[in-house]
């Protein structure tokens, strides 16, 4: 991979052929204002983009125009070994409810004209969001692809959540009152399911909000779910 003028030049990365990663790599340095000159930086390794979508707490797939599968990324290996929304039937990327799939086909339909979409599939207890987008080729160097990204499960569900609560020197009580609060919990159900009084909860949120410097419980969830979208280290392999 070489870097040239601000831009990418990748030569090849986990069976992808090069013009096909360039323009995915690339997407985002459209406009001029973003691009920034790196001269002499070394070459680096070929997986390295592979390496990198692993990180992030966020599925990523890309599908072919038949729907089969091209690449995924770890979280998304994850959640197709699952079965519990998403699977593998074959070659191609389905959802398990029949209705949802009939919804993720014509979601499909829509990207190969260039059209994106933002649906819900759900199963085993999971609701999880979709954005299907087309990824345009350059001219016709290779055929179209199209992206799925999911969304997190969970707010805290983000690799970077236990760094925030140790940053912030919470003790385990108060991560734990913060877990359940980014789930939409409010304190009673909070004190129910930590079977506390409902006087110690409030006293935790207000210890939260204290050391976090938030003025509130929204703007404290809010901290959380704007964190670096970074993948729980269990769920992260480098190959």
């Amino acid at each position: 991979m070489n870097i040239r003028s601000g831009f990418i030049r990748l030569t090849s990365c986990n069976g992808y052929k090069a013009p096909e990663m360039n323009t995915v790599l690339n997407a985002g340095f459209a406009d001029p204002a973003l691009l920034i000159a790196s001269p002499g930086l070394p070459e680096s390794s070929p997986d390295v983009l592979s390496v990198l979508i692993d990180v992030l707490a966020h599925g990523l797939v890309v599908l072919g125009e038949r729907g089969q599968l091209v690449h995924a990324n770890q979280i998304a290996r994850v959640e197709l070994n699952r079965g519990r929304v998403l699977c593998k039937a074959g070659d191609e990327v389905q959802a398990v409810s029949p209705a949802d799939n009939k919804t993720l086909q014509m979601a499909l339909t829509k990207a190969g004209a260039g059209k994106r979409s933002l649906i819900s599939v759900t199963g085993g207890g999971l609701s999880l969001m979709l954005a299907v987008v087309p990824l345009k080729p350059e001219a016709d160097s290779w055929k179209s692809r199209v992206a799925l990204l999911f969304s997190r499960a969970e707010v805290c569900e983000s690799g970077m959540f236990g760094f925030f609560a140790r940053s912030y020197g919470l003790t385990q009580t108060e991560e734990q009152v913060l877990t359940i609060l980014c789930r939409g919990l409010s304190t009673p159900e909070i004190a129910l399911q930590m079977k506390v009084a409902v006087s110690t909860v409030r006293s935790h949120v207000r210890s939260l909000c204290a050391k976090t410097g938030s003025s509130g419980v929204r703007e404290l969830v809010n901290r959380v779910a704007v964190l670096p979208p970074v993948a729980p280290c269990h769920l992260v392999q480098i190959h």
